[in-house]
């Protein structure tokens, strides 16, 4: 009997990708002299711990969640809580983005919280509701990144900041701890507002700035919770060309993101001699953090050689550090 070999299945080879240019993000050194007091790379830190990181989606709507159908309701209060919610609000990353109309629907909707020093507000793992508005006191802030490891300390809250809004915009658990850390009190938005009124304006601003520093190298291997705590606290700071970002020998508390542009550093190498440039800067790199890291004055001056964006975040930012 005869057989018929079967046909031969040819593999595809897969092609082999170039490899990349894998240059610091750190500005190109022009001079190697004094390098380590100009800029220093920090480390990038590596998903060790195991955890597995849970998958996030967004609100759905369908027959039974019909954004046209939402009535946001109105809490009644006096003028002059409506304004000191107003003013936080104003200042808040989340709520910047709102019209005016729109801002006065959720100051509406918002409800006055209480809590007692050492009460938590929010429980990591916990579903939420809610997003708060600090109006007084302050919270700490604690998240459990391994199982069998105590809470870590992250940030504190304090009055005009907003927290507990992750879970809102990505219908995800309660991703860390908010505890109480004296009397405080909060203003709370419930989730169909927030879902009708602040979501579409809130995640169009944070995803402008995710793209953007999810290409900063140090930046690259937080977690998702982390990056939200970033995006809502940088803050856009324009330069002209020529002017000063950074100016030698001056504290430094802020830490720079190049968003858009260029920028140079120069230093005075001899004492008595002209600053030389030492490094130049675009799009994607960082500056300024030794002087947050070290507590020291600025090593450099840094200038804006065409006109600048730069997203900023003060020492308080726990993570730049080493």
């Amino acid at each position: 009997k005869r057989t018929t070999p079967p046909s031969a299945v040819k593999e595809e080879k897969k092609e082999e990708k170039p490899n990349e240019d894998n240059s610091s993000e750190k500005g190109k050194n022009i001079s190697d002299d004094d390098e380590d007091d100009i800029i220093d790379e920090l480390p990038i830190k590596k998903n060790t711990n195991g955890v597995t990181r849970k998958a996030i989606s967004a609100e759905a709507y369908g027959e039974y969640n019909k954004k046209e159908n939402f009535v946001a309701r109105n809490i009644p209060k006096t003028e002059e809580q409506k304004n000191r919610i107003r003013n936080k609000l104003q200042a808040s990353f989340l709520f910047s983005a709102l019209a005016p109309k729109e801002l006065e629907i959720v100051i509406g909707a918002m409800e006055e919280k209480h809590f007692a020093a050492d009460v938590p507000v929010i429980k990591q793992g916990d579903e939420g509701d809610n997003l708060y508005v600090v109006e007084s006191g302050a919270l700490n802030c604690t998240k459990r990144f391994k199982k069998d490891e105590e809470p870590k300390f992250l940030k504190e809250y304090k009055p005009g900041e907003a927290f507990g809004e992750l879970a809102l915009l990505y219908n995800a658990p309660r991703a860390a701890n908010i505890t109480a850390k004296t009397d405080s009190v909060l203003w709370s938005l419930d989730r169909s507002t927030f879902n009708n009124i602040v979501k579409g304006a809130a995640m169009k601003k944070r995803e402008k700035y995710e793209e953007f520093l999810k290409q900063v190298t140090v930046l690259s291997t937080i977690d998702t919770y982390e990056m939200t705590m970033i995006m809502d606290a940088v803050k856009p700071a324009e330069f002209k060309e020529g002017d000063y970002i950074i100016k030698e020998g001056e504290a430094g508390n802020t830490f720079f993101l190049l968003e858009s542009g260029e920028a140079y550093a120069t230093k005075v190498l001899e004492s008595g001699e002209t600053a030389t440039k030492v490094m130049e800067y675009k799009k994607g790199t960082y500056f300024g953090e030794l002087a947050l890291i070290k507590n020291q004055a600025r090593a450099a001056n840094v200038i804006a050689n065409t006109d600048c964006v730069c997203l900023t975040r003060d020492r308080s930012c726990r993570h730049i550090r080493r």
